[in-house]
């Protein structure tokens, strides 16, 4: 979860009143938070660097940690707004956006050629902004904080802040070749090409982790005005001539993203946090976007939207008995507006900074918080049950052993995998796999779910090859295959895996490992009834001649055999290698 770190005398006197550590830690656990650390400039330096700091402050500083969904609190003035309405010291603002006083919109124009990098943006203007150090400072700090949090790290949105008074609209949002693009960039004294940025960030330490988004790209996004001043190459800089001074009146913010929705939530947050500074309070000049086909859209939507939630099924969930109205209070203290609406409903408006509730599960939390966890009284459950062991779990585990002892290494392979691993290199087709995909893989190590157990132990063999020979590894894990008939389109089935690698194949190693685990789960050998038996089979991932289906109540139930040598290359082996793999959920 995100930390976040207030000057505790400022904070003191934001909220009106001073506390004790011990009161102030209280109060954070009575709204949810954790006051993770109390320390100071100077000591987290020296804790960082291991020497003396000098000069550097030594004013308390507390360090906070915040849910990682609530947006609405990474910042000083966020936090103070929230306990203040909490403590019930002032009722919630009311958020709006409004047209200029002029009636013309600052616009920003998106060109076609963005759609190859970064396609969509939005904006609006905060006026009348009066700055002090510390107000810059927390309005720098929250941009930082949605950038490693809610943007993953500029991925999916970056944010540009810029001092409206030395710009001129209307705005152009383009992309262009990097070589075409040369600008003076933030804090620095000449102007560079877009080349030579990626070039000198490459050794910046807070840069270089941004520049991987679009190095690859054969054109960058850049943002400029009517006169050509570039405001911004996103996701990686802002430039020198628009930079936010503490003399800054008027703040022209923009935000580019690959999500949409994302761009829309983080323009939210950061004008909804700041607008308190503005001339009107909580009040944010809307800007116009216009798309490539000429839709005209109006930021920020700053959206109410209502709920409607049964005061019965927040009191049996939360475990009190509250009136509808002491419910509506409480939520009301969560800033969360809300009224009765029936003998047994709640209205509840959710505010464009609460993008964190999305279902009427997240309104009874805050019931549950905004009574108070420690409130709450503890019963004795209504049902006596005897707790046991999940069944197919409990044979797992024995069975564990049991291989173990007969001198076996078990394994612990992860559960997703390329799609070359449980089909190219096994020999087969990956549209008969059952596989379930990754929609939008990070990596291609990880691309799909694992269909089979074998692919995660010959990598585990490949790794290990400087072992001594021979290896004897198993595992017993869950794969997962495409289900239409479960509501999630998926199942989980448990496996069990074995895999003999030596100078010989050692089918008869394998042979015997299974007759081992049939004993053990009491299945006798026999062509009849209940029993088990093999018998040949063809399968691409095993040498021909050398393959055999585990056949239980006149059912397959796993295969074994010697790996086809092309299996064996592939997976970067250089012994034959022999394999068991069985479906133990069949078995039970």
């Amino acid at each position: 979860m995100p930390t976040i770190g207030v000057n505790r005398d400022l904070l003191f006197e934001r909220l009106g009143r001073t506390y004790t550590e011990e009161e102030f830690d209280e109060l954070m656990f009575d709204y949810g938070l954790e006051l993770d650390e109390v320390t100071s400039e100077k000591a987290m330096l020296e804790k960082e660097q291991g020497v003396t700091a000098q000069g550097a402050s030594e004013a308390i500083i507390y360090r906070i940690e915040i849910p990682a969904n609530r947006y609405d609190l990474l910042c000083l003035e966020g936090l103070v707004r929230a306990l203040l309405v909490f403590k019930e010291k002032q009722k919630a603002p009311r958020y709006k956006a409004i047209p200029p006083a002029d009636g013309n919109s600052q616009q920003l124009i998106i060109q076609e050629a963005t759609a190859q990098v970064r396609p969509h943006a939005v904006c609006a203007v905060l006026r009348g902004v009066n700055f002090t150090q510390a107000m810059y400072q927390s309005f720098i700090d929250l941009q930082d904080k949605l950038h490693q949090n809610l943007c993953r790290k500029r991925s999916l949105v970056a944010i540009g802040t810029h001092d409206l008074d030395t710009i001129q609209g209307p705005f152009i949002y383009n992309a262009k070749p990097p070589a075409d693009i040369k600008f003076k960039p933030l804090n620095q004294t000449k102007e560079y090409t877009a080349v030579e940025l990626m070039q000198l960030y490459k050794s910046d330490s807070h840069l270089k982790h941004f520049l991987h988004i679009i190095e690859d790209k054969p054109v960058y996004p850049i943002i400029y005005d009517q006169n050509g001043v570039v405001l911004s190459m996103p996701p990686i800089i802002n430039g020198e001539h628009s930079k936010i001074t503490l003399n800054t009146k008027n703040i022209f913010i923009e935000c580019t993203a690959t999500d949409l929705h994302k761009a829309k939530m983080v323009l939210d947050s950061l004008v909804t946090m700041f607008s308190e500074y503005c001339q009107t309070p909580f009040t944010v000049e809307s800007g116009e976007v216009i798309t490539p086909d000429g839709t005209k859209l109006t930021y920020p939507a700053l959206p109410y939207r209502e709920e409607i939630v049964d005061v019965a099924w927040i009191n049996k969930s939360v475990g009190i008995s509250e009136s509808p109205e002491s419910i509506a209070k409480l939520l009301t203290r969560m800033c969360l507006s809300s009224e009765v609406v029936e003998e047994s409903k709640v209205k509840v408006e959710i505010p464009p900074t609460r993008y964190d509730i999305i279902h009427a599960c997240d309104i009874m939390e805050d019931v549950a918080i905004g009574y108070g966890y420690n409130n709450i009284q503890m019963t004795i459950p209504k049902t006596n049950t005897i707790a046991d062991q999940f069944g197919l779990n409990k044979v797992a585990d024995l069975l564990r052993q049991d291989i173990a002892a007969a001198g076996f290494t078990e394994v612990l392979s992860f559960s997703l995998c390329s799609r070359d691993d449980v089909a190219g290199k096994l020999n087969k087709d990956i549209d008969s796999s059952g596989a379930v995909h990754i929609a939008n893989p990070k990596t291609l190590e990880f691309q799909i779910a694992r269909t089979t157990l074998l692919p995660g132990i010959l990598k585990t063999v490949a790794s290990n090859k400087k072992m001594p020979l021979p290896m004897k590894l198993f595992e017993i894990s869950d794969i997962m295959l495409q289900d239409k008939d479960k509501d999630v389109g998926a199942r989980n089935e448990r496996h069990f895996c074995a895999v003999y690698y030596n100078k010989n194949p050692g089918f008869e190693i394998i042979h015997g490992l299974l007759d081992r685990f049939m004993q053990l789960l009491e299945v006798p050998y026999s062509k009849e009834g209940s029993g088990y038996f093999i018998r040949a089979a063809d399968d691409p991932t095993f040498f021909p001649g050398r393959c055999a289906e585990v056949v239980v109540k006149a059912q397959v139930v796993g295969k074994l055999g010697v790996l086809h040598p092309d299996v064996i290359t592939k997976f970067e082996l250089n012994n034959p290698c022999a394999a068991l793999e069985i479906n133990l959920e069949a078995l039970l």
